[in-house]
């Protein structure tokens, strides 16, 4: 029995596996994502467990936390430094505070989220793309618990729930799919350079102060300078800060703005061109990440 040996095919006409095999259709990859439903509810769990292990308190710190900030930026801005005159600064301080630390937590949970992971994702097949989700859903989860303590608050303050809340779902929307493309971006950078998440804890910071949580937009003069260029600041910020309009819109449909009488009704069309920033950010972090997963394995 001869043993017959062919002549090596060209590179051009080789299969390529990854090419064949891992880069499916648009389509294909979310089948594959919902396949994985019960993955990703896992990995949710165990990041909620993860985060109150060895808690006493447990889940109750998703309540507390918010409550505890909003009582120090209360006596702060109330007491040691005058807010003149804010109505109900609790509850303004509160409709800002809980959608940021949503979105400070998840930024920090997930960038690491492949990194930390590195164990699993050398071992077993699965789509990649459900770590950083899944710490976009486990704070997603502190958020919503602590919704009840804001909604509680606002009916003892005397504002409780008015017909804009209904704009709320679409604020929530909006900064679910800002988080998910930012989630994307430094969850990948961060599986190539390793410093990315230090450098995004001074970012954060600084995106902090420059996003209206404890302060609000009317404080802006109607012009600022610098370096001779002359501006309008709140407009500024709006246009180059979707964090800003989200958390001004949250703040504008559950306790209003200064000098309204309560809360008030969300511009439509700042909305839509906040969600259309939102819907990019998402595409270019989805397309990042999917072109660079298949080079984790040998980065991690």
């Amino acid at each position: 029995m001869s043993l017959e040996i062919k002549p090596p095919q060209p590179l051009s006409t080789i299969p390529n596996r990854f090419d064949s095999d891992q880069i499916q259709s648009q389509w294909d990859k979310l089948r594959e994502i919902v396949a994985y439903r019960n993955l990703l509810k896992n990995l949710v769990i165990r990041d909620l467990k993860a985060r109150y292990k060895n808690s006493v308190l447990g889940i109750v710190w998703s309540l507390l936390n918010p409550v505890l900030m909003m009582a120090v930026y209360t006596v702060l801005f109330t007491i040691l430094i005058p807010n003149d005159g804010i109505k109900k600064y609790p509850i303004f301080i509160l409709v800002a505070l809980i959608p940021w630390q949503f979105h400070a937590s998840t930024m920090m949970s997930s960038t690491g989220s492949i990194v930390n992971n590195a164990a699993i994702i050398k071992k077993v097949y699965f789509p990649r793309i459900l770590l950083p989700t899944a710490s976009l859903l486990s704070n997603l989860v502190n958020f919503l618990l602590a919704s009840i303590i804001l909604l509680i608050l606002l009916y003892a303050f005397g504002i409780g729930l008015t017909i804009h809340a209904l704009w709320v779902p679409l604020i929530l929307l909006t900064q679910i799919v800002f988080l998910l493309g930012l989630a994307y971006i430094f969850s990948t950078l961060q599986a190539f350079y390793r410093d990315t998440l230090m450098i995004l804890e001074v970012g954060l910071l600084a995106w902090f102060f420059l996003t209206p949580v404890f302060y609000p937009f009317e404080r802006f003069g109607d012009q600022a300078e610098i370096w001779g260029m002359v501006f309008n600041p709140a407009r500024l910020m709006r246009w180059v800060n979707p964090m800003a309009s989200i958390i001004d819109g949250y703040r504008t449909v559950l306790w209003g703005n200064v000098g309204s009488s309560g809360p008030g009704a969300m511009d439509p069309l700042a909305l839509l061109r906040t969600f259309i920033t939102a819907v990019l950010i998402f595409i270019i972090g989805y397309i990042v990440f999917s072109r660079s997963e298949h080079l984790f394995g040998e980065k991690l």
